[in-house]
């Protein structure tokens, strides 16, 4: 006879992990377990929503967000905007009520929220944590107060003459046997420690269990999560799903019973696959004992109903004893149904929140596309500037590489105009006149010695104002180059009287400048 009604207990349970960590294994691992059959995903309300899930979620946020600016006492610093977002994001990765002690955690790690969150997952996991190890303890329950239905199926009384008189006979028998068995598994635990309290490989138990359960019930079965049972907790908060634990008890009397006509009758099956995750384990399994541990059974079979509710996941239903396939039916669709607007509820959330990063996500965008636009116009300004400071500096150079070069030809000049032997006088017999036309047409006449080298006339032009800087002598009558300066066919120029220049010559100075 099954009996339901919501009763006070703990059931706000603290899965490990919690965050929205992704786990590339779990796909595989349930698609492994679909080979077989196809699991119909159907969540009917799982789009749209009511104004009471809006309102709820703006009295949540709000309560949380004045939870956190009054969180500090007077002598701790104030924090931050960015500081309370990241403690709102840490409690609602890791479900942890204590707003001090999501505080405490973030400053412990420099309030890098990832790093937090690892450690905190970490912990739950059972892997030391690096500022506070936790001793090794099995998944606990928590103490918040809530209403969880329960649903309780008693054995059947016995009925008539014969059936009280079997029962009076074997309850001596039956308390004795048990009696010792208590005695001999608590006097076993100081001998020997229970194997169960110590989970080495929970994925191993869980693949194990499903071989076992396979093998004794055949393979029509629902679909069993390939995974532990906090990667179930984990992916079942993610898709905002209903997560159905059974613990297989695989001495008690009514285990077989419920496997075979119960758990795997095909519109039982249809309905755990299509709305309900499914994960399933021996308690004589480390993993399904510490789960025991954690949802505290009271007999077998023994089936309870998780959802993420008021932003942590919760038992909302325990069903305990034989139940019936349609009874099964009745009652799991009854607490799906009185708990679905919790997941409605989440869901608006979900949206708002993406929604709300999908547009800051734009804004950013947005503005990074606008900045970098304007770095590549700064940018492009700042080349042109430099190009023409460049090129300022370029044509400065140049002029005063000129200057340079007009001063030192000017010098140049005046020292050659020094050396400049005296001019020999008109009447003096060994001179020689020379008139020189110049490339601008001007004519420049001098008086020179016989015995004077060549080198004398060049040096005269050259210290002429109106002079170019390269030019060569050339005379007419025969047309030729005198060499002036020294060369290789020449190295010591000639005399005046050596080049056969007679007492009146012109000479017609040619540029060379452009050459």
């Amino acid at each position: 006879m099954g009996f339901g009604h919501f009763r006070r207990s703990p059931g706000a349970l603290r899965p490990s992990p919690e965050c929205g960590r992704v786990f590339p294994a779990v796909a595989e691992r349930r698609l492994l377990g679909c080979q077989s059959r196809a699991r119909a995903r159907a969540l009917p309300e799982s789009r749209g929503g009511s104004a009471g899930g809006r309102r709820q979620f703006r009295r949540v946020t709000e309560r949380r967000v004045r939870g956190g600016r009054k969180m500090a006492a007077p002598e701790e610093r104030e924090l931050t905007a960015e500081q309370t977002e990241k403690l709102l994001q840490f409690q609602d990765l890791t479900g942890i009520e204590s707003m001090d002690q999501c505080r405490h955690t973030l400053e412990q790690h420099n309030w890098n929220i990832e790093a937090a969150v690892q450690d905190r997952l970490n912990e739950q996991e059972g892997v030391p944590s690096v500022f506070n190890p936790p001793p090794s303890r099995p998944l606990q329950v928590n103490t918040a107060d809530h209403r969880i239905y329960s649903y309780v199926v008693s054995r059947p009384q016995p009925r008539g003459l014969l059936g009280w008189g079997y029962y009076l006979i074997m309850l001596p028998f039956r308390f004795t046997y048990y009696t010792l068995l208590d005695i001999f598994r608590f006097a076993l635990r100081f001998i020997r420690p229970d194997p169960r309290s110590r989970v080495t490989d929970p994925v191993g138990d869980i693949i194990s269990f499903i071989h076992m359960f396979e093998e004794k019930y055949g393979r029509i079965h629902p679909v069993f999560y390939q995974g532990t049972y906090s990667q179930a907790l984990n992916d079942a908060k993610r898709e905002l799903r209903f997560l159905l634990v059974y613990l297989h008890g695989d001495d008690h009397q009514d285990t077989d019973e419920f496997c075979r006509n119960t758990l795997c009758v095909p519109e039982v099956i249809t309905l755990i696959n299509t709305r309900m995750l499914f994960w399933a384990c021996s308690t004589n399994k480390p993993e399904g004992y510490r789960v025991s541990q954690a949802l505290r059974e009271n007999t077998y079979p023994f089936l309870a109903v998780i959802m993420l509710k008021d932003r942590r996941m919760t038992v909302v239903g325990r069903l305990e004893g034989l139940i019936q396939a349609d009874d099964l039916i009745n009652q799991l669709t009854f607490i799906m149904d009185a708990n679905q607007t919790y997941l409605v509820s989440e869901r608006l959330e979900r949206e708002e929140r993406n929604q709300t990063q999908v547009l800051r996500q734009q804004q950013d965008e947005a503005y990074l596309a606008s900045l970098r636009a304007d770095q590549e116009k700064e940018r492009k300004k700042k080349e042109e500037r430099e190009r023409k400071k460049k090129k300022e500096e370029e044509v400065q150079q140049q002029k005063l590489a000129e200057e340079r070069r007009r001063q030192t030809l000017q010098e140049e000049k005046e020292r050659k105009s020094e050396c400049l032997p005296p001019e020999p006088h008109p009447d003096d017999p060994e001179s020689v006149k020379i008139i020189f036309k110049l490339p601008n047409d001007s004519r420049v006449e001098r008086r020179f010695h016989f015995t004077q080298s060549l080198t004398v006339i060049h040096d005269f032009l050259f210290s002429l104002k109106e002079s170019p800087e390269k030019f060569q002598i050339e005379a007419n009558f025969p047309r030729r180059v005198l060499p002036c300066l020294p060369t290789e066919e020449w190295p010591n120029p000639p005399t005046l009287q050596e080049a056969g220049l007679s007492h009146t010559e012109v000479l017609f100075v040619q540029d060379l400048t452009d050459d």
